[in-house]
């Protein structure tokens, strides 16, 4: 089990930005793929982005395109994820997840992912 620690989140106004990371102390993500996930209040857990270490493809949920951009910095084992133009319906509890890159077979499904960090909540005030 990779130990996921996500971090970042907090409090931001419609139109600004926060950089959410995502740690694995001790272990190293070349054999895994990395998504993010988010999940509202009364609603269920949406794939956000992911990132196949196999071979460095990245994955976007369509409404995130073009504002939120998934990279990583192998040497900290961190995986981020960089949100602007943030609105109100950003708002909710970000997850990071992983599992080896050859048991993915949809790369934004939660279903994927065997191991979960615990959040880092994310609100946008309008």
């Amino acid at each position: 089990e990779v130990p996921l620690v996500e971090s970042g989140g907090g409090l931001v106004q419609a139109g600004g930005s926060l950089r959410l990371s995502c740690a694995a102390s001790g272990f190293t993500f070349d054999n895994y793929t990395i998504a993010w996930f988010r999940q509202a209040p009364g609603k269920g857990r949406e794939g956000v982005s992911s990132l196949s270490f196999a071979n460095g493809n990245t994955y976007y949920a369509d409404s995130m395109k073009g504002r939120f951009t998934i990279s990583s910095d192998n040497a900290k084992s961190t995986v981020y994820l960089q949100m602007d133009s943030l609105n109100a319906e950003d708002t909710a509890v970000y997850y990071c997840a992983a599992r080896y890159w050859w048991y993915i077979s949809h790369y934004l499904s939660p279903a994927s992912y065997s191991d979960w960090g615990r959040g880092t909540q994310v609100t946008v005030s309008s």
